[in-house]
């Protein structure tokens, strides 16, 4: 009786690891699709502004003209 228990307990395992596979894989590729999303939009911005994420300003020292 003990080691029907003890294949059932080890199918349901199985059935849980799979199942777990299974919605972890679906995460990674969503995470994957919103990751790549981001990436483009953050590209189309930087195309769109120039590169500059500031308005405009100027980083760094000042310079002066004499």
């Amino acid at each position: 009786m003990g080691a029907v228990v003890s294949c059932i307990e080890g199918l349901c395992h199985a059935i849980g690891a799979c199942l777990m596979a299974i919605v972890n894989g679906i995460a990674s590729i969503l995470q994957g699709i919103v990751g790549a999303v981001a990436a483009f939009f953050d590209i189309l911005i930087s195309c769109l502004t120039c590169g500059r994420g500031g308005g405009g300003r100027r980083r760094g020292g000042t310079t002066s003209r004499v």
